[in-house]
């Protein structure tokens, strides 16, 4: 699950130009990704780096990828459809001091907007997503415990999503976290595909992801991941990098899991991200390379 033209290009000082942006997708459509978050519909004035949406979605290449768009509200939600977006991600935070500076309204607030365009989306021939956000910690509020994130699974289940996100907004979650949430999702939403969200702020984020599979067994798993471990949160202080795809995927290559990408022709991205944003990326699988054997 690709994220690098959203969420890896939202918390970035400068926004990146468009060409290049669809330059980066075209090399992830390229490597076999087939499920990417290519933008975000919010409002353009608090995340500037995304304001180019429409014209992003417009150049898009059809046919191969589900092409997913990030709202928050219904307004976000018009501009997704028109735009032709095959999904959305709707974020619902778990803590209401977060959900107010990410989103204006407290978590209630957040589930009621989802519901709303649960059903909109549905209508118009949407899949979607629900991604509780601060899942595993909020940098307001310190500690979220699993009673409350169940309580936000338990009221988001009943707008029947396609696919229920846990999101470790500031890269503080670990693998215990997960094993409880992962329950709490089985519990409050039994049969919704589980997704999942990491940072690897303080350097976990691939346990949790290998966690997270491994829980998983034969069910099909979503591992949001971003090209270089470039990304954060505009709204969350310290929310650096996400897990870098590149990374990931050797990870549960080399752990017996298939995922039909090609990890080398990702390696390239690193150096290209990093000449593009001016500053070097967190991913490692570029400075070292694929271990022989490896399958991605």
């Amino acid at each position: 699950m690709e994220v690098s033209p959203r969420d890896g290009l939202q918390n970035e000082a400068v926004p990146v130009p468009t060409a290049d942006k669809l330059a980066l997708i075209d090399t992830l459509v390229s490597s076999g990704l087939r499920r990417i978050e290519a933008t975000s519909f919010v409002n353009p004035r608090r995340v500037p780096q995304l304001a180019d949406a429409e014209e992003v979605a417009a150049r898009l290449p059809r046919g191969r990828v589900s092409w997913i768009g990030l709202v928050l509200n219904e307004r976000g939600l018009d501009r997704a459809i028109a735009a032709g977006m095959d999904e959305v991600n709707v974020v619902v935070v778990a803590t209401d001091t977060f959900s107010r500076r990410n989103q204006g309204v407290d978590t209630a607030g957040g589930i009621a907007a989802w519901h709303r365009i649960a059903e909109r989306a549905r209508a118009a021939g949407l899949r979607t997503t629900v991604s509780v956000a601060a899942a595993f910690g909020c940098p307001f509020e310190g500690e979220v415990t699993t009673d409350r994130v169940r309580e936000v699974i338990a009221s988001c289940a009943t707008a029947r999503p396609d696919e229920l996100a846990l999101a470790d907004t500031i890269g503080v979650g670990v693998p215990a976290q997960v094993r409880a949430l992962a329950a709490a999702a089985a519990a409050e939403a039994p049969g919704v595909p589980l997704r999942w969200h990491f940072h690897n702020t303080r350097n976990t984020g691939y346990a949790n992801a290998l966690t997270a599979a491994d829980l998983a067994g034969d069910h099909p798993v979503a591992l949001d991941s971003s090209a270089g471990g470039i990304g954060g949160c505009p709204f969350a202080p310290n929310a650096t990098g996400n897990i870098a795809t590149e990374d990931l995927l050797y990870l549960l290559g080399r752990s017996g899991y298939e995922t039909g990408v090609d990890v080398a022709g990702l390696l390239p991205l690193g150096a290209r991200l990093g000449g593009l944003l001016g500053h070097e990326v967190p991913g490692q699988l570029r400075r070292a390379g694929v271990f022989p054997g490896a399958q991605p």
